[in-house]
């Protein structure tokens, strides 16, 4: 296939892929108020890779339209080298509305970032799991958690996700308890030992904490034993 080299281009490929059938079946599980074309991810990356890596830029600056687009566009970002995804990291946040594109995006940034941690970590995650884009948007929230399941879940950072959870246990927002359950699940299953001992004493809400108990105990890298012991703790 040729380069894309202009942004309705981009439009055109991705309604050449578009299926009604798959689109109305991921409408049903991704609540965007954005429109859906019914493009399927492996197709939005290829099409992605079409276009020119001196056009990224010019791309970013068109303002999505589609769900897809959304999608094109973070995949966009997570391909420029680390100092570059920084300049267009939180205009890709506004225009997240779903978990979907929240995290595909945050899977690509924790590939970036590797090297980067630190850095990131500092200038980045702390600030989104702040709020501090004014009103603690629920995306930018769960975009931070996303980021540290995907990238920090090592030994020398447990103890502030387990200290961030914790400060986040007010926010009721359904899409930042999920994440806080997807996020301490994968430290009980990379760390059982020491993340068991912060759910013995963690104060998340009954809801969040259950929903943590049920994703350790849906995964099958925990053994049996460990999920009984984890199944006992719910509120």
């Amino acid at each position: 296939m040729k380069e894309i080299r202009e942004y309705r281009e981009l439009r055109e490929q991705l309604a050449f892929y578009a299926e009604d059938e798959y689109r109305d079946f991921i409408i049903k599980g991704i609540p965007s108020e954005r429109p859906f074309l019914g493009v399927r991810v492996p197709l939005i990356r290829k099409v992605v890779d079409l276009v020119p890596r001196d056009l990224y830029e010019d791309f970013l600056r068109v303002q999505p339209v589609a769900f897809e687009e959304v999608m094109a566009r973070g995949m966009l970002v997570c391909k420029l080298p680390y100092e570059e995804m920084l300049k267009w990291f939180d205009s890709q946040l506004r225009h997240i509305d779903d978990w979907c594109a929240c995290d595909t995006f945050c899977l690509g940034v924790s590939r970036v970032i590797r090297g980067r941690k630190e850095e990131f970590l500092d200038g980045k995650i702390e600030g989104l799991l702040d709020g501090l884009r004014g009103r603690g948007d629920e995306f930018a929230v769960r975009a931070g958690l996303v980021i540290l399941k995907c990238a920090y879940v090592e030994p020398e950072y447990l103890g502030l996700i387990f200290d961030r959870v914790e400060r986040l246990k007010g926010r009721e927002e359904y899409y930042i308890r999920m994440a806080i359950a997807w996020l301490i699940a994968e430290c009980f299953v990379k760390f059982p030992e020491v993340t068991l001992g912060y759910l013995q004493v963690s104060q998340l809400p009954r809801w969040t904490f259950n929903k943590t108990i049920s994703k350790i105990c849906d995964s099958y890298r925990v053994d049996e034993d460990m999920k009984e012991v984890v199944r006992r703790m719910r509120k």
